[in-house]
């Protein structure tokens, strides 16, 4: 089997990373080697994954294979579109502009702050008792 070209791009968000690979032509979406619906079972996350082709008017012209891994469904379907718009930008540089007024190439990096000493979270202090 002759290798197929594609377009690739790294997405993250919190703690979870997404390979992805943009193939043309086709639509069909596998993520971990699994169709969108099994991976996705929520529409809103789908949603989420679906926002750059749906902002670049390329629905049908890319078939998604992702590969993600870290983090939770939520990180996971964010990473994955910061995946898809990085390799939208691959595939055409004319789309980074769309993308980039969308906030979709802008790696959010909020992440969890650290648990601090004396403290029962990164914030929470223990209840203060005056007696």
């Amino acid at each position: 089997m002759a290798e197929q070209k594609y377009y690739y791009g790294t997405g993250k968000r919190k703690t979870a990373i997404a390979r992805v690979r943009l193939l043309p032509g086709g639509g069909s979406v596998i993520i971990n080697e699994k169709p969108l619906q099994e991976a996705f079972p929520d529409e809103p996350l789908r949603e989420v994954i679906f926002q750059p082709f749906k902002v670049t008017k390329t629905l049908d012209k890319f078939s998604v294979v992702a590969k993600v891994e870290g983090g939770g469904i939520a990180g996971q379907a964010a990473a994955i579109r910061h995946g898809i718009a990085r390799a939208l930008v691959v595939s055409d540089e004319g789309l980074r502009s769309v993308l980039r007024q969308y906030g979709l190439l802008t790696r959010d990096a909020r992440i969890k702050e650290r648990k601090k000493y004396g403290l029962k979270r990164a914030r929470k202090a223990p209840q203060y008792t005056k007696r």
